[in-house]
């Protein structure tokens, strides 16, 4: 016992003084090395929470939401070009990035007590969960959307005159943003009464008999 103390305080009075032992070459290229591998080891991690088949590894995320944006054009169109589910629920910038996965770290809360693990629970929560997204695209004037679409490059003659009117309309200024019409433009809506969507968008919607809400295309 007492060897393996003494060989501990050994590497302390290494650890704590290594100018003593170590040249500063050798220290610097030491930290360097190590911080680019803890640096690799962490944007990896990152990356691999930040995919579609980490996102859709619970069944929460995969048997709900997910199999709803299966039925939309941002899973599948005649381009080919997917919007996948970090593409629209994280920033692209890296320090927005770390802010979200920060935010989102309750999420495991959530699934360790089982808020949302049955179907039931899921639609119950629903709305709720609707909410926060939808102030949080609010808030950063919906910035996932605009990394794919942006406005100044709209092709009007593209659109339907109803289309054309609200975009041009809603976009030309900053008081509206791409979510205050596009609630439920990936996965079914809630029941919206009560809740407001500009230029009419949600009617169709709100007037349907389904109770959760029609799949939005």
């Amino acid at each position: 016992m007492k060897a393996l103390f003494d060989r501990a305080v050994r590497w302390w009075r290494v650890l704590s003084s290594p100018s003593r032992y170590f040249s500063l070459g050798f220290l610097v290229a030491g930290g360097f090395i190590g911080g680019i591998i803890f640096w690799g080891g962490f944007n990896t991690a990152l990356e691999a929470t930040n995919s579609e088949k980490f996102c859709t590894s619970c069944h929460e995320m995969r048997d709900n939401v997910f199999a709803e944006l299966k039925s939309t054009i941002h899973y599948s169109n005649r381009s080919g070009v997917r919007a996948t589910c970090p593409d629209c629920h994280v920033p692209h910038q890296w320090t927005d990035k770390i802010a979200r996965k920060m935010q989102a770290s309750k999420e495991v809360w959530g699934k360790i007590f089982g808020t949302i693990n049955t179907r039931e629970k899921f639609l119950d929560k629903r709305l709720d969960l609707a909410k926060h997204e939808w102030a949080r695209l609010k808030a950063n004037d919906s910035l996932e959307c605009r990394n794919c679409h942006a406005y100044k490059f709209m092709d009007w003659t593209r659109q339907s005159q109803r289309a054309v009117y609200v975009h041009s309309t809603a976009l030309a200024g900053n008081e509206h943003t791409c979510i205050d019409c596009h609630k439920g433009i990936a996965h079914r809506l809630p029941n919206m009464e009560g809740i407001e969507m500009l230029y009419g968008a949600p009617i169709e919607q709100i007037s349907s008999s389904e109770p959760e809400g029609p799949s939005a295309k």
